[in-house]
């Protein structure tokens, strides 16, 4: 491990010499994971694309793609495109990244399970904003609007995401 390794444990996120609170699955955090159990998986992951609202923050890094009203991304283990960006309309299951409430305004795309994704084994794995201090999510990463904004800006492509148990 390394000072620019973001390490994410059930107590916070060590990351450029910062201990950073978080919030984590409400399933824990586990090694086999698994399509809707709410689990944040264990293991080494890289940082592989940052989405932001330009309707509601600055383009955090060189890098950022914007966040239109039309983009998903796909749940459904049935679908061929699952655990990828989709764009509406879409049929199957999915998560819409343009939100009503702020949790999506900036968001970290994790390699869990991307690009190459195997059916069920989870997906839409992000780095994003926490609804309330250390509130569970469904198996992301979360911090509060400043520290996510923070990491956005010091973290770059390929960014390890060593999560312990």
């Amino acid at each position: 491990m390394t000072p620019s390794d973001l390490v994410v444990t059930r107590w916070g996120t060590r990351f450029l010499g910062q201990v950073i609170p978080c919030s984590i699955g409400k399933g824990g955090i586990c090694a086999n994971k698994r399509e809707g159990d709410g689990a944040t998986p264990v293991g080494t992951h890289r940082i592989v694309g940052m989405l932001y609202r330009p309707d509601r923050i600055n383009q955090p890094a060189a890098w950022a793609k914007p966040i239109g009203p039309a983009d998903l991304w796909s749940d459904d283990p049935n679908r061929p495109d699952y655990n990828h960006p989709v764009r509406a309309p879409y049929t199957g299951s999915h998560e819409a990244l343009r939100r009503a409430d702020r949790l999506y305004d900036l968001v970290l795309l994790t390699d869990w399970n991307y690009p190459n994704s195997i059916s069920g084994n989870g997906s839409a794995i992000f780095i994003h904003r926490w609804r309330k201090p250390r509130h569970p999510t469904e198996g992301c990463v979360a911090y509060s609007a400043e520290n996510l904004l923070w990491i956005a800006r010091n973290v770059e492509l390929g960014t390890r995401v060593i999560v312990r148990p």
